[in-house]
């Protein structure tokens, strides 16, 4: 069983800000309304090249993720090896990605609450780059829309992000991150 997590805030204020990737990620995969709520979570379960996967876009705000990641986690007995968490990444150039596993939550909230709930931060992410600009708040920034072109270039990722996805399910972390990691 695999447990695919996009970090986002819900509400329309937010549905299409930097910060929500996570959410836009798995709604593009997913390419489906018919979403369910369950431990403070839109989820969705598929069955996957005959893996069972549950998709979670927590309703908790960012900094609160960490609470319902656990409740799904404890739920189906979800391995901490089998967890990929998508979000965004201050650090990384904008339409730019990297997938990590046991790494520090980097200063995002989201991340630091999911690392403080599990008790653990060996879970797999997807940090999708989002650039950042000095000039501005960083919670400005994170909180505001994509701009035009950002939107296109975002658009243009999602073939890769889905392949990820689809990778990351059928053959793990390793060999997902040897494939994209080092994709130009």
């Amino acid at each position: 069983m695999k447990l695919i997590v996009g970090l986002g805030n819900p509400g329309k204020d937010y549905q299409n800000t930097r910060h929500n990737v996570g959410f836009l990620v798995l709604d593009n995969y997913l390419n489906k309304n018919d979403w369910k709520e369950k431990f403070n979570a839109l989820y969705h379960e598929e069955r996957i090249n005959s893996e069972k996967v549950i998709f979670v876009k927590p309703l908790t705000y960012m900094n609160l993720s960490g609470d319902a990641v656990v409740k799904y986690v404890n739920y189906y007995d979800v391995n901490i090896d089998d967890i990929l968490v998508i979000h965004d990444d201050l650090d990384l150039p904008f339409s730019t990605y990297k997938l990590k596993k046991n790494s520090s939550a980097g200063g995002h909230n989201g991340i630091k609450s999911i690392i403080n709930r599990l008790g653990s931060q060996s879970f797999s992410r997807l940090k999708v780059g989002v650039s950042h600009d000095r000039n501005v708040d960083t919670k400005d920034y994170v909180l505001g829309n994509f701009s035009k072109k950002e939107k296109e270039q975002f658009e243009v990722m999602q073939n890769d992000f889905n392949k990820i996805i689809e990778s990351f399910i059928v053959d793990g972390i390793d060999r997902t991150m040897n494939i994209y990691n080092t994709k130009k």
